[in-house]
């Protein structure tokens, strides 16, 4: 039992410190957009050539925004708004529990050159 709750507890160990901003839970996702995207930061919602949109074009990221359990999903989006854009990938996963921090570790394991930021949101 005790070896189960130590992998576990492993498990859910970033890698190492993200920059993390604690904000109000039970929102949804346009909330955490408009405070984590401010004019003097970047674009919300920039509109590109096909008509996709990037939740916040910053100076030095094309950063999409996501719960984390959509992790995979915020990943794909971010890659492609990335090749689109010239800018560096970025995610901003936004946590509603500890349990979260395990779609984090899976984020992490694609190594791809995602810049992740986290929203702690509980």
């Amino acid at each position: 039992m005790a070896s189960g709750v130590y992998y576990l507890g492993l498990n859910y160990v970033p890698q190492k410190w993200y920059e993390t901003q604690t904000m109000m839970p039970n929102q949804v996702e346009s909330y955490y957009v408009n405070q984590w995207c401010t004019s003097d930061f970047g674009r919300k919602e920039a509109v590109l050539w096909d008509l996709t949109r990037v939740d916040c074009l910053a100076k030095d990221y094309a950063i999409e925004f996501d719960f984390a359990k959509k992790w995979a999903e915020s990943a794909g989006q971010s890659l492609y708004y990335s090749k689109m854009t010239g800018k560096p990938p970025a995610v901003v996963l936004i946590l509603t529990s500890l349990t979260d921090y395990r779609y984090v570790k899976r984020l992490e394991r694609l190594d791809n050159g995602i810049k992740i930021f986290l929203i702690k949101a509980y």
